[in-house]
């Protein structure tokens, strides 16, 4: 994929779980308009994770952010909660809990993965993002 054709999308989210499908919908056409269409399943995963924990973890709004650029594929989910995610726990932790996988399986399957503090329209809250190759 050329630089030049860096493309950027942010979907506005209330908090409602329903928009977790929603986006996942939404990621799964921007993907396939784009021609990044074998990146589909990795990328509905990830970005489900994402939108997931935002919806559950706060009471306002959220945004998912889809960027395309020099060869990267970056989702990220934005939450009104400028508290830091929960680590991730270890797999083997995992096999017996009843939920705290998403961020466990965002790291396995991004090339890369983060947060940072971030405001957005006057809230303060962080952004949770992670990478995929796209070239």
């Amino acid at each position: 994929m050329p630089e030049s054709a860096a493309w950027e999308y942010t979907l506005q989210i209330p908090n409602d779980p329903r928009a977790v499908t929603i986006s996942r919908r939404t990621l799964r056409l921007i993907l396939t308009m784009h021609g990044l269409i074998t990146l589909v399943d990795t990328a509905e995963l990830l970005a489900t994770e994402l939108i997931a924990n935002a919806v559950r973890h706060t009471d306002g709004p959220a945004a998912l952010r889809v960027r395309c650029s020099a060869g990267v594929l970056r989702i990220g989910a934005w939450d009104a909660n400028p508290e830091p995610p929960e680590p991730p726990q270890a797999w083997d932790q995992l096999t017996t809990a009843e939920d705290g996988r998403g961020l466990a399986l965002v790291r396995a399957c991004a090339d890369q993965c983060g947060w940072q503090p971030q405001s957005r329209n006057g809230n303060r809250g962080k952004y949770v993002w992670c990478e995929l190759g796209a070239a």
